[in-house]
């Protein structure tokens, strides 16, 4: 019930009281049309309870950082009845809007634009929505009508990663090489070819040169270890949401690189929502994109354990990427025990302040230890 509502009725119960007392027949009469109003108003609003039915629909349910997506709200009543223009309150992913929505003859429709300005999973729709009878008299709330929205992390260009020539025979993605200790098929000799290569005794069977085909081993793994805690460095929440977009965008950038020159890419997530992206040679990262957008960017494992747990995989990467927010003592320890390990490793760290004083000292150190670093600035 509104304020007018109550004023109504308490007049009714004054009136009501001033004709039992009095015996005024006018009194009897201001009550019973207050009464009536009242019950004319509380049937409309019970009927558009049960009679309205308002539906959400996101076009298109994933869409870019930087680009909009639109939200349709349509609002449809079953019966015809006597009440006010809807009004939303409409949530827009990040931003929210009150919007005023008619219903001409059983049904309104709105369209907005969403602006997708931070990656992450969202919500767009009606989050309430209020309407009053034609008297004014009685409140009608409706329920809540939201439909997801994924926000994708962009990707950039980025540096080719150089992996390293270890002891075991680790080489370059693309080089062709083959493990002498695995023969797998043989072919006709051809111009070049190296003479300890020649089956002698199949040659000299079949009269004609014939060498040894080896086994091509696979390329090394691009092991990619992303910070999934709150991002460091952020006073404020657009540049935490900042922050996290530069996070996310640079580990697709590098997957994206990886994944295109035909080379094994694999992401682990220790985040609130932990899983693994791998990506076999020439595999595609659009379920990285979707995995990084679900990321929420809280809670987790901390960083300087997950560069320690994953010191078991060092023996079949190739080359090692870290994408971080926080620079302190346990991450370049932690990096520097990767280097340590063989594998080619690239520091991404991801600040506001790259000029930071506080932070040469842990640059110097990784430096030394031939660990590439990159600074990443958050758009």
């Amino acid at each position: 019930m509104t304020g007018r509502g109550r004023a109504l009725l308490i007049l009714a119960l004054g009136t009501l009281y001033s004709g039992l007392s009095l015996g005024g027949r006018m009194f009897y009469l201001s009550a019973v049309f207050a009464v009536l109003a009242l019950l004319f108003s509380g049937a409309c609003v019970m009927l558009a309870r049960r009679g309205i039915e308002i539906t959400c629909m996101v076009t298109p349910e994933e869409t870019p950082r930087g680009e909009a997506a639109h939200l349709r709200i349509r609002a449809e009543s079953r019966l015809p009845l006597l009440i006010s223009p809807l009004r939303l309150n409409v949530a827009l992913g990040d931003d929210s809007a009150e919007r005023i929505l008619p219903l001409c003859r059983g049904a309104g429709e709105l369209v907005m634009d969403i602006p997708a300005r931070h990656i992450g999973a969202l919500q767009a729709g009606v989050t309430r929505a209020e309407a009053t009878d034609a008297l004014g008299l009685f409140r009608l709330r409706c329920g809540a009508a939201l439909r997801p929205l994924l926000v994708l992390p962009r990707s950039f260009e980025v540096e080719p990663l150089r992996f390293l020539t270890g002891e075991e025979g680790r080489a370059l993605p693309n080089r062709s090489t083959e493990d002498l200790s695995s023969p797998e098929d043989t072919r006709a000799y051809r111009s070049g070819d190296a003479l300890k290569r020649i089956h002698w005794k199949l040659s000299a069977r079949r009269r004609e040169l014939i060498v040894r085909r080896f086994e091509t081993p696979a390329p090394p793994d691009t092991l990619v270890l992303l910070d999934c805690t709150a991002p460091a460095g952020a006073e404020q929440d657009e540049d935490r949401l900042r922050l996290r977009d530069a996070l996310c965008e640079t580990a697709l950038s590098v997957a994206e690189m990886q994944a295109g020159r035909d080379a094994p890419v694999r992401v682990p997530l220790y985040g609130a929502q932990a899983g693994e992206f791998i990506s076999d040679a020439g595999g595609g990262v659009g379920r990285l994109a979707e995995m990084l957008a679900r990321q929420p960017f809280l809670g987790g494992t901390d960083f300087p354990s997950v560069l320690n747990l994953e010191l078991r995989r060092m023996r079949r990467t190739g080359a090692t990427v870290i994408i971080t927010s926080q620079l302190n003592a346990g991450v370049v320890e932690g990096v520097k025990h990767i280097r340590r390990m063989g594998p080619a490793a690239r520091v991404y760290y991801v600040t506001h302040t790259p000029d930071a004083p506080q932070d040469r000292p842990y640059i110097a150190q990784l430096q030394q230890s031939l660990v590439e670093v990159c600074y990443v600035t958050p758009a």
